[in-house]
């Protein structure tokens, strides 16, 4: 799909303005709605704000320039038929089902092969596995295939370019849905919603919320010290927000759920990958991580924590919020507190090298102590009964992002395969039912039944009996659909 090159102001202008009567209905330039326009454009939209910006404007001018008229298509329906069901619940297959889909629903299982509807595409699935689209909890859409270098000093149209790239590709792995922690995905979602570009769904928290020397705190050192209330390089780009003491951790908030954040991304500890904050560290107080779960609260959604280290994760859970990113470091004690109010993990299974980008000095320290923490964390919350949501979190190379469904994979350790896939699949679409009013998606995720998105990946294989299958999707997935629209199809009908 093509579309034209934002126009610069002065195209919106072809004469005088005070030259043309007040009721002037020829060329659209003298509509008030595009003066608006164009002196919003003329004040100068930052460029990370241009897209969405553009979008909003247009959107708000409501111009009502009549088009041709359009025939009344109707539905568009996709029967599967010979497939054996995964529905993401149940541990076992449904056999010799046939499913109907009606533009983006499920319309209808059942047990046979029922005439198909008028019009609709017939895909024999062979008897081979339909199962819901896979879900990944703790992605980052415009970090995860540019190394961090290019990151930091590439123009943003360029990141843009490359972020919409890796989602279809994302999309092409079988992941038709992510929950965006960290980053300006806003205007990447837009375009997938869309149909502009192809990609999962996206769940966005936009920047991440730090405190001065968090984990997401990536200043040079030479922008030391930074003036209260004065963004930075990384800041403007909407990576990233710091943010000390109650009032701007209050501000902070407010700015993305105003930009249409789903959830709240709180940095409140140190990290792997940041060379300068230690896991051990707790960055934000409890008031401050309180005012956050306040503010988020205030718009019925709610706050994950990026937090390792037990007392991180203890004062994160004292301030109220509801999910811990990552929480390798937890002992025992954290893991009953947390099953007791019955808080939730998102945690990735890292087991080696293979599974992060390289790292030297203090940096690879810590990655060395959170591959060993992988094999604790996992068992402690299987004994708790910590309610736990599947996420891989790879960042900085094309290359690592591949092994998206390889780290799906890992969870073969500690769970069976239909465990495994039913956490990627219903176990992750609940916890994104936690933001409410603030869903992007209103509607049922993560599972195969009447009523549910049309998400859906037909597998060569049986992946309860081979989670493997998981880690091969451009061999293995042979249709893709999501949002009932087929992205894949290598059946050729």
């Amino acid at each position: 799909m093509f579309s034209r090159s934002p126009p610069t102001p002065a195209s919106f202008t072809c004469i005088d303005a005070t030259a043309a009567p007040l009721d002037h209905a020829g060329c659209l330039c003298h509509r008030p709605e595009i003066g608006a326009l164009s002196r919003r454009l003329g004040a100068g939209l930052s460029r990370r704000g241009f897209v969405a910006g553009m979008a909003a404007s247009l959107a708000a001018a409501s111009l009502g320039v009549p088009g041709p008229a359009r025939a009344q298509a109707g539905p568009n329906r996709v029967l599967f038929t010979n497939v054996r069901l995964f529905d993401g619940t149940s541990g076992t297959l449904r056999e010799g089902v046939s499913l109907l889909v009606e533009d983006k629903i499920v319309k209808a299982i059942a047990s046979g092969t029922p005439a198909a509807p008028e019009g609709a595409q017939v895909i024999d699935g062979g008897g081979r596995v339909l199962m819901p689209g896979l879900i990944d909890m703790h992605w980052h859409a415009m970090f995860a295939a540019l190394p961090i270098h290019v990151i930091a000093t590439a123009d943003i149209g360029y990141i843009f370019l490359a972020a919409a790239a890796e989602a279809e590709r994302t999309l092409m792995r079988g992941f038709t849905t992510i929950r965006d922690l960290g980053g300006p995905s806003f205007a990447l979602k837009q375009a997938i919603d869309e149909g502009l570009i192809a990609g999962p769904r996206i769940y966005p928290c936009g920047a991440m919320i730090t405190a001065t020397g968090g984990h997401a705190d990536l200043r040079p050192t030479s922008e030391l010290p930074r003036a209260a209330g004065t963004p930075g390089a990384t800041e403007q780009s909407g990576a990233n927000a710091i943010a000390d003491g109650e009032a701007e951790v209050l501000l902070r908030v407010r700015e993305q759920l105003l930009q249409g954040a789903s959830q709240i991304k709180m940095v409140g500890g140190g990290g792997v990958s940041s060379p300068r904050s230690p896991l051990d560290a707790s960055t934000f107080t409890e008031s401050e991580m309180r005012a956050a779960v306040q503010a988020a609260g205030d718009w019925n959604t709610y706050v994950a924590s990026h937090a390792y280290a037990p007392q991180t994760i203890r004062r994160s859970l004292d301030a109220g919020v509801t999910c811990i990113e990552h929480g390798h470091l937890m002992d025992e004690e954290i893991a009953a507190q947390m099953a007791e109010k019955g808080i939730w993990l998102s945690t990735q299974p890292f087991l080696s090298a293979e599974d992060a980008t390289p790292l030297t000095g203090p940096s690879r320290e810590r990655m060395l102590q959170v591959f060993a923490a992988t094999r604790t964390v996992y068992p402690l919350a299987k004994k708790h009964g910590i309610k736990t949501a599947f996420g891989s979190d790879l960042l900085f190379s094309a290359v690592l992002a591949r092994r998206q469904g390889t780290m799906l994979t890992h969870l073969a350790e500690w769970y069976s395969a239909a465990e495994a896939l039913t956490m990627a699949t219903a176990t992750n679409a609940e916890l994104l039912t936690l933001s409410g009013p603030r869903n992007p998606y209103p509607g049922t995720l993560g599972v195969l039944r009447e009523g549910a998105f049309a998400d859906m990946i037909l597998v060569d294989g049986n992946p309860l009996e081979d989670l493997s299958l998981m880690a091969d999707p451009e061999a293995k997935f042979l249709v893709i659909m999501k949002d009932g629209r087929i992205h894949k199809d290598t059946l050729g009908r």
